[in-house]
């Protein structure tokens, strides 16, 4: 369906941003005739100076991330219009000369006396940043002189060659199979293969598993020097900026402390029986004799769809999310009503979705909704995003206000608990209970134990690399299967092929970021749950933890909400 065809109600308003393409391109002259930052450089020691280039730095900030994201967003509604494609290129190469003209800052910052930094962070016309002082004094011993910032400022697009040369193979080298199912020829691409694993055949399960997996085997050396080239330039930066581990680097950015990445995989590990007794019960539900890798994603329960119109969708998340108040109810509402919000897949839309935001206009989410369950609870998880935003924009000034990652998914499971367990206590259907208990059951499988899975690899392919031990394919296949072995247990046959799954991973070119998911739902869990049991007393703290924004350390931030 191509677009025009589709009602207007249904699209978000990008007009809400920028009226038209014209005043897009009016604001971003603005921004590129502001960006000589040179009047600053040598000034920083002095108070009035630092405190004139961080308001301008503001008004700047402001009016780029309104380019990029209004740029992005529209790129997004049709990818073939190269008017929008432009746009976006023309904002990351204003991205990177940004970047470049301010790369002084920092060691400019960091190189002052230490009392010099307090001193403002004590400074009432500083209060606003800070917690970024907090950040400047903790980087200090890892910031570079002058001339070595820029040097790595320029390397940015370099250090980001690595995940594009792996997207690039995974999405258009990879050389997709076909299999055969119900007499047909079916290509195994990454949408279709998740599709085949869900299947009743136990035959098309495990003939996509063997053909989707000897595609990266074909391709398994230069995914091997791509991950080990971007593994290698962690820790060339880890070491050119002083950091005990790339580990340590990569979780300084975020002001976490290293032992809550070490505590989870523990705690997980310390966990993993729960895992093999489950795989154990979901192998005589399914009536299997032995059960493979290929089994994992077969439904224990059949799929219920919901079968609901986009708009009672909308009421059945509302619903389920009564328990966070009138004013949550409120801002849905206004959502549904106001353009937040692009609803319908068509012709040329990225596909998923997502939520984002600026700080001087609404949130944005976009779908590509389609009458199944699954969708129903995409839109209750966006819609948390979008809310965390609009609270922290709203409470906060603009320093203060955007989230780190590790916080960021939080909300968005959050909402999704909520409406399940809402689902669950209104429901008559028995089969459609037992498919919310076995869909909530597969996401902390998925999201908690497999996430920590993929972060114990990464934990240990740094290791080997940091101690100058190189990392090689029968290497890294070999430990990956041993992983898969330990956290999937002997309920499930652990197949040869499971261990080239580590090689079609794109998280692992953002290194450490896949831990979040684990530690983002166990926050969730516990949030929800205190919600349900403790009421108004619950709601306030989680309301107290959406307008916080990024003004503390994350780990501060989920104590508000009682993790």
């Amino acid at each position: 369906m191509e677009r025009q065809s589709i009602d207007k109600k249904y699209f978000w308003k990008t007009e809400d941003m920028f009226a038209s393409n014209e005043e897009w391109e009016k604001t971003y002259q603005e921004v590129v005739d502001m960006c000589d930052y040179s009047e600053f450089k040598g000034k920083l020691h002095i108070k009035e100076s630092y405190l004139a280039l961080l308001k301008k730095d503001e008004i700047i900030s402001r009016k780029f991330e309104k380019l990029y994201v209004y740029a992005s967003m529209r790129s997004d509604e049709d990818t073939r219009k190269p008017e929008f494609n432009a746009l976006l290129s023309k904002a990351q190469s204003l991205y990177v000369m940004l970047n470049t003209n301010t790369s002084f800052v920092l060691p400019e910052l960091t190189s002052l006396p230490e009392s010099v930094i307090k001193g403002y962070m004590e400074d009432e016309d500083f209060k606003d940043y800070d917690y970024s002082l907090k950040l400047i004094l903790a980087q200090k011993p890892h910031v570079l002189s002058d001339e070595t910032e820029e040097v790595l400022a320029l390397g940015g697009e370099m250090y980001s060659s690595f995940r594009d040369i792996f997207q690039k193979i995974d999405n258009a080298d990879l050389d997709f199979p076909t299999i055969e199912v119900d007499g047909e020829q079916v290509k195994v691409t990454h949408g279709m293969y998740g599709v085949l694993l869900q299947s009743k055949d136990k035959s098309v399960r495990e003939k996509a598993f063997k053909a989707y997996y000897n595609a990266y085997k074909k391709v398994l050396n230069v995914i091997t020097s791509t991950y080990y080239g971007n593994v290698k330039k962690d820790v060339f930066i880890s070491k050119a900026r002083k950091y005990g581990s790339c580990l340590e680097m990569a979780l300084a950015n975020e002001d976490v402390d290293k032992v809550v990445y070490e505590n989870l995989i523990d705690s997980v590990n310390t966990a993993l029986p729960i895992l093999h007794r489950y795989i154990g019960e979901k192998k005589k539900v399914l009536g299997l004799e032995e059960m493979h890798m290929f089994d994992m994603n077969t439904p224990a329960i059949e799929d219920v769809d919901l079968q609901l119109e986009y708009e009672e969708a909308y009421d059945l998340v509302k619903e389920g999310l009564k328990p966070l108040g009138k004013e949550y109810n409120e801002l849905l509402t206004k959502a549904f009503n106001e353009g937040w919000i692009d609803v319908y897949e068509n012709e040329g839309k990225r596909s998923g979705a997502y939520s984002t935001g600026v700080y001087d206009c609404h949130p944005y989410v976009l779908l590509n909704y389609q009458k199944t369950t699954h969708d129903v609870f995409t839109i209750a998880h966006e819609m948390g995003h979008a809310i965390h935003t609009y609270f922290s924009n709203r409470n906060l000034p603009y320093s203060k206000a955007e989230y780190k990652i590790f916080v960021a998914e939080v909300a968005s499971t959050v909402n999704e608990v909520l409406l399940l367990r809402h689902i669950l206590s209104t429901a008559k259907d028995n089969k459609l209970k037992k498919y919310l208990l076995s869909y909530l059951i597969e996401m902390i499988r998925a999201t908690l134990f497999r996430q920590t899975m993929f972060a114990e690899f990464e934990y240990d392919a740094h290791k080997k690399a940091e101690n100058g031990i190189p990392l090689t394919k029968e290497g890294m296949c070999k430990d990956y299967l041993e992983l898969n072995k330990k956290y999937y247990g002997n309920e499930i046959i652990s197949d040869e092929e499971i261990a080239h799954e580590w090689a079609r991973i794109p998280h692992f070119y953002s290194a450490f970021y896949v831990y979040k998911y684990a530690t983002g739902i166990i926050s969730a869990l516990s949030i929800s749950n205190r919600i349900l049991t403790e009421g108004e007393s619950a709601v306030k703290d989680y309301f107290a933890f959406l307008s916080s924004g990024g003004s503390k350390d994350p780990v501060s931030l989920l104590k508000i909400a009682g993790v």
